[in-house]
């Protein structure tokens, strides 16, 4: 297995993308902030290539797309590498949709008890697919913003960009 990957500059900083060749087809398994707190030392090393491959460029376009607000949902195809308690959080994660947010508790409910919070932040915090697999949209409860392992900023401004015009625009006044 050879991973490949690019760096990209958004607003929020550069971005590492990392594809890889699940069932003989080109799939994301990372999207790393430079600098944030992640797994993106996993994927560093003499297995991982600098590409610019087609695959690569259409995620780029599509991060690009999300950065200028024409897009809310990727498509992409995505493949979670982690333990299955992790893979059960970041499926959950994935299924908010784009301008919501969820609580830890919440997700932590839906996965059979409140008491995981704590273990539903911490894989949050592993999440390898960051901004395609949303969980800057994991909030704390009473709506504090932690936890991310992009840092706090970026998780702000990533909510930020999701709020709807109407509500930004209500904001300024």
């Amino acid at each position: 297995m050879t991973l490949r990957h690019s760096l990209i500059e958004s607003p929020v900083g550069e971005v590492r993308i990392v594809a890889d060749v699940e069932a003989d087809a080109d799939c994301l398994v990372g999207v790393y902030f430079s600098g944030g707190k992640s797994r993106a030392d996993n994927v560093d090393g003499p297995r991982v290539e600098l590409s610019e491959d087609d695959f690569l460029r259409a995620v780029a376009r599509q991060l690009a797309e999300y950065f200028d607000r024409s897009r809310s949902v990727f498509e992409l195809p995505v493949v979670l590498r982690g333990n299955e308690f992790q893979v059960s959080v970041w499926n959950l994660i994935a299924a908010i949709d784009f301008g919501c947010t969820r609580t830890y508790g919440e997700l932590a409910a839906d996965l059979g008890s409140v008491g995981l919070a704590q273990a539903v932040g911490r894989a949050a915090g592993q999440n390898p697919v960051g901004i395609v697999v949303g969980c800057h949209r994991v909030i704390g409860s009473g709506g504090k913003l932690v936890g991310y392992a992009g840092g706090v900023e970026r998780k702000r401004f990533l909510l930020d960009l999701e709020e709807p015009a109407e509500v930004r625009e209500s904001r300024l006044f």
